[in-house]
């Protein structure tokens, strides 16, 4: 389970990419969606709601918990291409 410096730089730059690219989805959804674009969003509604309100209240929890479950899937597979799975 030991790595090389090489393929340990390697796992970490993915992993650091995986996770700047699932906050900025994070960014643009809690902020972005319920505070900067609210007006332009409240011009669509969703079961009566506003879509803004929506994400305001909603959306950006579902969003954090699909985000979520999307990087621990997307580690797991990190994980086991460079050989520090927790299964070997």
């Amino acid at each position: 389970m030991s790595l090389s410096k090489e393929k340990a730089d390697a796992y970490w730059q993915a992993n650091i990419k995986l996770m700047l690219k699932l906050l900025a989805i994070w960014f643009i959804t809690a902020y972005g969606c319920s505070i900067l674009f609210v007006d332009l969003l409240n011009t669509i509604q969703i079961g009566g709601y506003k879509l803004g309100f929506w994400f305001a209240q909603q959306g950006s929890m579902y969003v954090f918990v699909i985000l979520t479950f999307y990087y621990a899937k997307k580690i797991g597979q990190l994980d086991r291409e460079y050989g520090v799975s927790e299964d070997e």
